[in-house]
């Protein structure tokens, strides 16, 4: 009963969104509603679980995406993002971009979350996009690609940490390996697909010279810029001291989350925490974009505020979308997904990918669908003497499979990007399943040798 409530659902949100043109995150809680009474939940329970769904998920992003949204409009403002597009355009040619934006994602994906890393590296991607007359989306799939397999596979993120700790896996075993599985996902799922999704959806291919969530990207003068140097720094401060953080607690720590950190490991902790890095990093923009450059606190104010108001609607949306995730949860969709797998009888590996692609098709959140099926497939993995790392790696992969509406991701990728509900799902949800396949063939190529 729970899965047909679940279709009907998402059929109800594709068609207030794509026929009645019905507001993306009124269309969202409205069908978080009605599937919450479909799924015979306690009326009076409604309105806390909706209200639970948004602050959890918007309780840091507030901060995070507003933060970063400003960091990303100081910069541009000042023509610092011009002076680095100008300069990896320079430096890798037209024809090596994707590679140069792979790279750059593939090592800030590693130390930061995915939304952190998009709202960063977005104003960036954008700009050399525009300097190189190349569509967004040509640079941005391979951005998102590297961005979503870094949050799959690779401690220290947070999904990949919870998964092999609830196995027992080996942190630094899950990043190595989790290295050599993630590479060849990142390369097919993105410079390969974005030749395929040219075709697939060639009208998302356009350059454009604005994004509602960004805005217009004006014209500079190169000599007035801000040098390479301090227009990196500034866009990627928050990337610093987050990965700072990584190295340190896979050096002393083993990687391991300390409950109750004390003394040095505090400071460290408070510092690698998204939230307090782009506080401090927002700060260092003000001055290095800001006043450093002779504006006024009047001027950078108004950029502070013209980048608030650019993603007001974005982080509703993304509110929407977990508030219908918190309802098939609280709902006993995944209490379902158990039952229905209880007793199949298939390669631990493969059960424990299929197990979490149910889920996250269901629940949308891929950290939510990775833990609860890291707890259904424990038993599995003991009796049948399965590889931890493996089994942490197939569950990270199946975490990111089939991304669709019910999930944060998809509303970004479809705001940031300008695309419609159609060509999100053409784009970034087959991006999101070739990244989960060709991980789960990886496993079961390594599982050959391990």
């Amino acid at each position: 009963m729970q899965f047909v409530v679940l279709l009907l659902g998402i059929l109800l949100l594709l068609f207030l969104i794509i026929k009645v043109k019905l507001n993306t995150f009124v269309s969202l809680i409205v069908t978080a509603i009605l599937v919450a009474l479909g799924l015979g939940m306690n009326p009076a329970e409604i309105a806390d679980t909706i209200k639970e769904g948004i602050g959890s998920s918007l309780g840091e992003l507030a901060i995070v995406f507003g933060f970063g949204a400003m960091i990303g409009r100081l910069v541009s403002d000042a023509g610092g993002s011009y002076r680095i597009a100008k300069t990896l355009i320079n430096l890798f040619g037209k024809k090596r971009l994707q590679l140069a934006v792979v790279v750059a994602s593939f090592i800030i994906g590693m130390s930061m979350f995915f939304e952190v890393g998009m709202v960063l590296l977005i104003p960036i991607v954008f700009a050399i996009a525009l300097e190189a007359e190349v569509p967004l989306l040509y640079l941005g799939i391979s951005m998102a690609t590297a961005l979503s397999a870094t949050q799959g596979f690779l401690p220290p993120q947070p999904a990949p940490t919870a998964v092999a700790s609830a196995l027992g896996a080996n942190l630094g075993m899950v990043l190595m390996v989790g290295i050599v599985v993630a590479i060849p996902c990142v390369a097919i799922a993105g410079p390969l697909f974005t030749i395929v999704a040219k075709k697939m959806a060639p009208e998302a291919f356009v350059i454009k010279k604005s994004l509602p969530a960004f805005g217009e990207v004006k014209e500079y003068n190169l000599n007035e810029t801000p040098g390479f140097g301090i227009s990196a720094l500034t866009s990627l401060f928050p990337v610093i001291f987050m990965m700072l953080a990584t190295i340190y607690s896979l050096a002393v720590h083993g990687g391991k989350t300390l409950k109750n950190p004390q003394g040095f490991d505090a400071v460290v902790s408070m510092l690698g925490n998204p939230m307090i890095a782009m506080v401090i990093a927002l700060l260092f923009a003000i001055w290095s974009m800001g006043i450093h450059r002779g504006r006024t606190m009047a001027q950078i104010g108004t950029t502070l505020e013209t980048a608030i108001k650019s993603i007001a609607m974005l982080l509703m949306v993304i509110g929407g979308g977990a508030a219908f995730k918190q309802v098939l949860i609280n709902g006993g969709v995944g209490d379902a997904v158990q039952s229905l797998m209880a007793n199949a009888s298939l390669s631990p590996l493969i059960l424990a990918w299929l197990i979490t692609v149910i889920l996250r098709i269901c629940l949308g959140s891929a950290t939510v669908s990775g833990m609860t099926a890291a707890g259904l497939v424990v038993p599995l993995m003991h009796a049948t003497g399965a590889n931890p790392v493996l089994m942490a790696l197939a569950i990270g992969a199946g975490s990111l499979a089939a991304s669709h509406v019910n999930d944060a991701g998809f509303w970004m990728f479809k705001e940031y990007f300008d695309l419609t509900v159609k060509q999100t799902l053409s784009i970034w949800t087959v991006l999101e399943t070739i990244i989960s396949i060709v991980g789960l063939g990886m496993v079961l190529l390594l599982s050959l040798v391990m």
